[in-house]
């Protein structure tokens, strides 16, 4: 009979998602892992079957926290403009020079990992599938209450500003010009006209 685990596993996998958020999956050693859980090799290999299994199960995690709060975001009761508006303003103000300086973890390993990892790239195209379903969502609420033009398609429109989501966090990551992402902000909303 196998003995019970004597740890949260739900609690070991958040503390994984930070050290890879933080560190990424390459800088990421196993040592780190087990230090930041507080498991055994045996626990880690036992629960999580390996590094790459787990980092698939965190991001999986992140992927599917952040989803979830954009759906919040957009659906907040205002103006469908007014919540993109808010979401973008968010990135830009993470810019500061007192953010933790993480970034998007999506995007980060979109970059790191996705180049040459089918798995997390397959991961990486699930989750900007569905950002763009909820910014089209969204979109298309903003056409009906008319906070947004109705002269480009929702879906189209939908893909320009995750694309533009995912180059304001590489920006806001890399502690950009205030004014940069300010200007790109601007053009960004301009497309909502």
């Amino acid at each position: 009979m196998a003995r019970p685990k004597e740890f949260d596993e739900n609690e070991a996998l958040q503390k994984a998602l930070e050290v890879f958020w933080r560190r990424g999956y390459e800088r990421t050693s196993l040592a780190d892992l087990l230090s930041a859980m507080g498991l055994s090799k045996s626990s880690f290999y036992e629960t999580f079957g390996s590094k790459q299994a787990l980092f698939r199960e965190a991001l999986a995690r992140y992927q599917n926290d952040k989803l979830a709060q954009l759906r919040a975001h957009l659906d907040d009761g205002r103006p469908a403009r007014q919540s993109i508006e808010a979401l973008f303003r968010r990135i830009v103000d993470s810019a500061c020079p007192t953010s933790n300086g993480r970034g998007c973890m999506s995007c980060n390993e979109a970059v790191e990992m996705a180049p040459h990892d089918p798995s997390v790239r397959r991961q990486i195209e699930r989750f900007l599938n569905e950002t763009e379903h909820i910014l089209a969502e969204a979109v298309r609420r903003g056409q009906a209450d008319g906070s947004i033009s109705r002269r480009h398609d929702p879906v189209q429109l939908a893909r320009f500003l995750t694309v533009c989501s995912y180059g304001l966090q590489v920006m806001a990551r890399a502690k950009s010009e205030p004014d940069r992402l300010e200007d790109s902000l601007a053009v960004m909303m301009s497309a909502l006209n």
